[in-house]
């Protein structure tokens, strides 16, 4: 039997074998095609990453104002057992270790200790309240000061 001989065309493109007359050699891609694949993605990060910790905040600032009903929740569970606010000076605290001479307590209120904000700030607890309440509990916002906008702003019970 003799050989068989088979003529295939060759595949072009990217990462396939061509023929320079002498023989196959590998290719890849250029250095120019790489910058601009490189370039799209820069793009595209850019357009997406803004929209993408725009959403981060929102969601520290909902984050927020759901610990602060918890909290308000709680301190108002105190509130019925005990016939009183939390003072300034007991603050927060109060809902996981009972006050002295309390026989009246029936916490922990909380489940865990009081929380930080969730920029890592402790809530304010104050009492009474400066809102037309009888306390107020806020987080400062992003930036732990008093007052601001948007992520800076107050978030509180009022």
């Amino acid at each position: 039997m003799g050989a068989v001989s088979i003529n295939m065309p060759v595949l072009q493109g990217p990462n396939r074998a061509k023929s320079n007359g002498r023989g196959l050699r590998a290719t890849g891609f250029t250095l120019l095609e790489l910058l601009v694949v490189m370039v799209i993605i820069g793009l595209l990060a850019g357009f997406v990453a803004p929209r993408y910790f725009s959403q981060v905040g929102k969601s520290q600032v909902k984050a927020a104002k759901a610990q602060v009903d918890a909290l308000d929740k709680a301190v108002e569970q105190f509130r019925l057992d005990m016939n009183r606010l939390p003072t300034t000076e007991e603050g927060l605290a109060a809902l996981n270790v009972a006050p002295a001479n309390e026989p009246n307590w029936a916490g922990p209120y909380l489940k865990k200790e009081v929380p930080n904000d969730p920029w890592g700030h402790p809530y304010v607890y104050l009492a009474p309240g400066t809102h037309n309440n009888d306390f107020d509990l806020m987080s400062y916002g992003k930036d732990g000061q008093p007052g601001g906008t948007g992520e800076n702003a107050d978030i509180g019970n009022w």
